[in-house]
């Protein structure tokens, strides 16, 4: 029986999307929910899954190709595998028997071609699912000791001297999308940015007094980044300017606070975002990030993840930067910047102490926002910081 393989049904934000790699080929036997096809959108990468057992028959778009909505890019022959369907391997029986609901397309795919058993691999996505990441780190860590013994491979052949090399590559579709938007930002927003430092000292201490308690009683360790959001969160509800939009000619103010945390994968910058961060806690704040964190390095992150967003807060000291004008994440009228932790010397009560001090910086749309609650949001989350009880009290 025809087939026909459609792209997914994308949301009213995504206008179409671009076929990104066919992992199976025409005449290629493939199993019910094996990943067939990859669809690159503005925002995510989308899989496209076999209907049933059989094979595809033919593909309608080419890797490459823009496709629309529902669009047919290809037709499956269901129940036909060529000479004889494959047969069910011992991992995947292993797989269903342990809750195949919990592990992905992907991870499935990889899980029976390594013969793998599915019960003995952890699973850290969401709901303890098993991601193919989670699988690739298991098949490295069984490898590693042949790998100890193994021939080293010989060395790759040495440049000629004076040879320069170039490779051009095509920009993705995501990659492509986040530079039309930045730049759209600086373009039509009135963007400026003020500054501020804070002392970390406080946070640190509190940090290493609970970390250990946290970590035992919530599942999940104790960042500063959730420090970060609840400081904003209070920050936020103080000055409802900074946590607006821009719609046209309209002002849209917020009565809630949805907070992106921009998160760096390679396939580029993404910024899922928290919803309702004023009734959240921090322990659920850090397991949340911390989903985020593994779905985007597993391109697992969906549209859903990251559509709205009043704020956003981007760290880029976890890559040492010291001090950096963040971008406005549009229609967001502003974004914090986070930065590396160094001991500087500082003067207290007249004498020089050093103190473990970060630099904060606030971009803004001075279209929406003044520069007084500019420089007052950004003293408030400093304080807040400097005196984390009162995050506690709402004072």
């Amino acid at each position: 029986m025809s087939i026909e393989i459609k792209a997914p049904t994308f949301p009213e934000s995504v206008a179409d999307g671009t076929v990104a790699t066919w992992h199976k080929q025409p005449g290629e036997a493939c199993s019910a929910d094996d990943l067939i096809v990859d669809i690159e959108t503005d925002k995510v990468v989308l899989e496209v899954v076999a209907p049933a057992d059989g094979v595809i028959g033919e593909i309608l778009a080419a890797e490459g190709d823009t496709v629309l909505s529902d669009q047919v890019i290809g037709r499956f022959e269901a129940g036909a595998a060529g000479a004889e369907a494959p047969a069910e391997t011992a991992a995947a029986v292993s797989a269903e028997a342990s809750g195949d609901d919990k592990v992905g397309p992907a991870a499935r795919k990889l899980i029976e071609a390594n013969n793998l058993d599915a019960a003995a691999i952890s699973g850290t996505g969401k709901n303890g699912g098993v991601t193919k990441q989670d699988v690739q780190n298991f098949i490295d860590s069984a490898a590693k000791p042949a790998a100890a013994t193994a021939t080293p491979a010989p060395a790759a052949a040495p440049l000629a001297a004076g040879e320069r090399v170039e490779k051009r590559v095509p920009m993705t579709r995501l990659r492509a999308t986040i530079a039309k938007r930045l730049v759209e930002a600086q373009q039509t927003a009135a963007m400026l940015t003020t500054y501020n430092e804070v002392n970390m000292g406080p946070i640190m201490e509190l940090r290493k007094q609970y970390k250990d308690l946290f970590e035992k009683t919530h599942n999940t360790r104790l960042g500063f980044m959730s420090f970060f959001v609840k400081a904003a969160t209070e920050a936020l509800k103080r000055f409802p300017a900074v946590n607006a939009s821009i719609d046209g000619n309209e002002m849209v103010f917020h009565g809630y606070q949805d907070i992106g945390v921009a998160v760096s994968t390679d396939r580029g910058l993404m910024v899922p975002v928290l919803r309702d961060t004023d009734s959240m806690g921090l322990a659920k704040i850090e397991s949340t990030i911390r989903d985020f964190g593994m779905r985007g390095r597993d391109g697992k992150l969906g549209l859903d993840d990251m559509l709205g967003g009043t704020f956003t807060i981007t760290n880029g000291g976890v890559f040492g930067s010291l001090l950096s004008t963040p971008i406005l994440n549009p229609p967001q009228t502003a974004i914090l910047g986070m930065h590396k932790i160094q001991e500087r010397p500082m003067a207290v009560n007249g004498q020089v102490v050093i103190q473990p001090m970060m630099y904060l910086a606030l971009s803004y749309d001075h279209r929406m926002c003044d520069g007084k609650e500019a420089v007052q949001f950004l003293v408030a989350i400093k304080d807040l910081l400097e005196d984390p009880t009162r995050i506690l009290l709402d004072i």
